[in-house]
């Protein structure tokens, strides 16, 4: 069963989660520090690049499962129109201003 939103433990990570959600690339892009960084599946990949393909452009959505790491890690059930529904894991690094410095998912 899925997490709601507004239970989840870390603010950044809570707003992150709504902003995928709610295709609100504004919003998302608000969250991240400048120099924002992300990974899948271990590797590095340009932020902005992937966030268009696998969350705005092709309607990603985070059901979350589990959290842990005082909400910083993140089990969810993520869709696409590109690759359908599989199981995630997701953390996160949140810098002292609270905007997501980086961010590192794959599948779980």
């Amino acid at each position: 069963m899925a997490i709601q939103i507004d239970r989840l433990s870390d603010p950044a990570v809570r707003a992150f989660v709504a902003a995928v959600n709610a295709h609100d690339e504004e919003a998302f892009r608000r969250l991240l520090t400048p120099d924002a960084t992300m990974a899948d599946d271990g590797s590095d990949r340009d932020l902005v690049e992937w966030a268009d393909r696998e969350i705005f452009s092709s309607h990603g959505h985070l059901d979350v499962t589990r959290e842990s790491d005082g909400g910083r890690a993140l089990v969810a059930d993520y869709r696409n129109d590109t690759w359908g529904e599989m199981r995630t894991r997701w953390s996160f690094v949140v810098a002292d201003d609270g905007r997501i410095s980086r961010f590192e998912t794959g599948q779980a």
